[in-house]
């Protein structure tokens, strides 16, 4: 690039994957490539506030549990004006508005809904605002695991058997909602539709276990999935936009191996609270043949969806070789133990030079509809 471009880093968010944002976005801040990009930190509280941060985070606040939080500090970051004018503001405790300049692109490092299922994106591209990451329908489709699976299904990519629970359909009409659920096998896992970082998932072995199930999960989401549990090794692989029209990369394939009778599947704590929880092994041991079909897999999920920038795609490895998607992220984790960057990292390329080609990825895009 031939001039610095400026950079917000925009994190936080009204979803229960809050405090993972805010980690995620200390881990960038403090490898984002300072000799090519400037930075304005904005945190969105959980009540939505939009807040100018200091450029090393001490005013991120922890909860009792030692988890970081965005609190109103007074400020209010104003959006541009016009459509196709990205000249920033922000209302200053002392009243005063002052201008923060022409910002090139947006980092949105904001999980789970009301960040990561197009409605952050939707508002970014109302004012022409270059973004890293999958647009609009790409991350609502993403984000709402019932359409992700509709969607992949037209591609003729295999997915997990599935039941979704529409709002008020379980008080409404729980015999109907049974009958349909006779035809997974257990176990099931309960989860909500529209949460990630594994919010709200329950594994269940019994029906006796439903009802406790369907309320920790509507307790993120009025609407829920009900899937059978897949027999098979858990594999990930990472995707990574391609310049200039070209196919989008992926990483090794990677597996997680957990902690032995410390949890039973991989659950918030493990991802993001232990750091002994899980063991990444990259690259798998699969064979040529099924690391190939994953990772052709993880290109076409990512495909189908039209997403951009970047993604980590999960799927199930079966004993007889056949593999089937769970699900994709469009803003995967992106802290220093996540497994999308370690990905990577095993693959080739370094946290810091992932950072900064999201960013020019980002960059090359064109606004408006593409």
């Amino acid at each position: 690039m031939s001039q610095r471009a400026t950079v917000m880093v925009l994190f936080g968010g009204r979803s229960g994957e809050h405090p993972i944002s805010c980690i995620t976005a200390s881990s960038v801040l403090k490898e984002i490539d300072r000799s090519r990009f400037d930075v304005i930190p904005v945190g969105i509280t959980q009540q939505g506030q939009w807040v100018l941060l200091d450029d090393d985070l001490t005013d991120v606040q922890t909860d009792d549990t030692g988890l970081p939080f965005v609190a109103d500090n007074g400020t209010e970051i104003l959006l541009p004006l016009a459509q196709g004018n990205s000249n920033f503001r922000v209302l200053e405790n002392n009243g005063q508005v002052r201008g923060l300049g022409h910002v090139d692109v947006v980092f949105p490092l904001v999980h789970g809904p009301f960040g990561e299922d197009g409605t952050l994106q939707g508002l970014l591209d109302l004012i022409d605002q270059r973004y890293v990451g999958a647009g609009v329908i790409a991350s609502a489709v993403g984000m709402d695991k019932h359409y992700m699976k509709v969607v992949l299904e037209g591609h003729g990519i295999p997915v997990t058997p599935f039941v979704t629970v529409f709002p008020g359909q379980w008080e409404s009409d729980r015999a109907g909602v049974l009958a349909r659920i006779s035809e997974l096998e257990f176990p099931l896992f309960v989860k909500p539709a529209r949460a990630g970082s594994s919010l709200g998932v329950s594994k269940v072995d019994s029906l006796d276990g439903l009802d406790a199930a369907l309320a920790e999960a509507h307790k993120h989401d009025p609407k829920v999935l009900i899937e059978t549990g897949i027999s098979g090794r858990e594999i990930e692989c990472a995707v990574l936009g391609g310049r200039a029209g070209a196919p989008a990369r992926t990483s090794f394939p990677g597996e997680i191996a957990i902690a032995s009778g410390e949890y039973d599947f991989y659950d918030f704590e493990a991802k993001y609270v232990d750091d002994a929880a899980a063991e990444l092994s990259c690259p798998a041991e699969l064979s040529d043949d099924v690391a190939a079909q994953v990772r052709d897999l993880a290109v076409r999920t990512f495909t189908a969806l039209g997403c951009e920038g970047l993604g980590r795609v999960d799927v199930f490895v079966q004993e007889d070789g056949t593999v089937i998607v769970n699900e994709i992220n469009t803003m995967p984790g992106f802290t220093p133990i996540s497994m999308y960057p370690r990905m990577w990292e095993r693959t080739g390329i370094l946290y810091k030079d992932l950072v900064t080609e999201l960013i020019e990825l980002a960059l090359e895009r064109p606004v408006g509809l593409r």
